[in-house]
């Protein structure tokens, strides 16, 4: 199985199944002298893992990370970071009636036929607990970020048809409640929404918003490289996404030119832009603005309700699902856009060191 680092100066290389000993990774390129908090690092890891609260998963798990080598008395020494965090909840045998059939909108199909064998214990190598060495990785690049006062901030702006429509200037409140949206009123709605649709032994799809403050002008590499391509495959990446939109996204599909234009202007000496469609990036490359995007995930595949399928042999039968998943994985989903953004920001930013004398 190839493809399983991302980056080029920063990189992370992770390994581990959702039933296995353990999810790690090692991370390559991180300068040397940063003071890391492993504490942060946990934070971001609780945020992420599940049994959280009543409308993620029950399944129980620390998530206790391990750092194995590249700190030396607090502080980064250059080397490989290689980290484990321990499985320790896995009931391998609530997917022993489905070593041999396909469930639906799942990745067991095409991992069989690609590669001949497939781990059936809670999706493998597929399973979304692969995101745990995601998290660990972009919680260490947030801390090289800040350095450089560049912050990233993601909250959930929407879960089925119920939609958050303007952003909050207090995101830190997103913390308070179990949906992680900063509008109090909003996130109730959306909990009773979740906890009607898992009644119904069905799941519900959803949106997140990211937000990328005080990033410098000039991160992006045209014409293959562009800081908005990089963030959209990073996103794209992650388990159950389904779209991406970076600024005005799809909407700009029907406004005008003289609508969509950010005029610069000169703010006390800075140039800015008097709005932000773009996203703050044009061209390819980061303007100064607030980096502002959007992604999308599908609703949860395993769902307890009635459906049709077909075993390896190509047998039909009907699967009503058993076992431990959310109904919803936005509010999990958080911590790892956050991660992957920053990832991908620290990543030019220490490419942007090479691009002039």
């Amino acid at each position: 199985m190839a493809s399983n680092s991302f980056g080029k100066i920063f990189k992370l290389t992770s390994y581990g199944e959702s039933h296995g000993h353990s999810i790690g990774g090692i991370i390559d390129g991180c300068p040397a002298g940063l003071e890391v908090s492993v504490e942060a690092i946990q934070k971001g890891l609780d945020r992420r893992k599940p049994g959280s609260s009543e409308i993620t998963s029950p399944r129980k798990e620390d998530d206790q990370i391990q750092i194995l080598s590249g700190l030396f008395e607090g502080k980064t020494t250059g080397a490989p970071i290689a980290f484990s965090v321990l499985n320790k909840d896995q009931r391998s045998k609530d997917y022993s009636k489905l070593k041999d059939v396909y469930r639906p909108s799942h990745a067991d199909f095409v991992y069989q036929e690609k590669y001949g064998i497939r781990d059936h214990k809670g999706g493998g190598r597929s399973s979304a607990r692969e995101t745990i060495s995601r998290v660990v990785a972009g919680e260490l690049a947030r801390q090289l970020l800040s350095s450089s006062g560049i912050e990233i901030a993601a909250f959930v702006s929407q879960v089925g048809p119920i939609k958050m429509e303007n952003s909050s200037s207090n995101l830190e409140a997103r913390w308070g409640n179990a949906i992680r949206c900063p509008d109090d009123s909003i996130a109730k709605e959306m909990i009773s929404y979740i906890e009607k649709v898992r009644d119904e032994g069905d799941s519900t799809g959803g949106a997140i918003t990211c937000v990328i403050k005080n990033c410098p002008v000039g991160l992006g590499e045209p014409v293959f490289d562009k800081l908005n391509a990089r963030l959209a495959s990073a996103m794209i990446s992650i388990n159950a996404v389904k779209a991406f939109e970076l600024g005005s996204g799809v909407k700009a599909s029907s406004m005008k030119g003289s609508e969509h234009n950010d005029s610069f202007l000169n703010d006390e000496g800075n140039i800015r832009t008097k709005t932000n469609f773009s996203g703050g990036i044009q061209g390819g490359i980061s303007n100064g603005n607030d980096i502002e995007l959007r992604v999308h995930f599908k609703p949860v595949a395993t769902i307890s309700k009635e459906q049709n399928t077909v075993d390896k042999d190509g047998n039909e039968l009907v699967l009503e699902a058993k076992g431990r998943h959310d109904p919803c994985v936005v509010p999990r989903a958080v911590p790892i856009i956050e991660a992957m953004a920053a990832m991908v920001v620290l990543d030019f930013v220490l490419l942007n060191k090479t691009s002039k004398m």
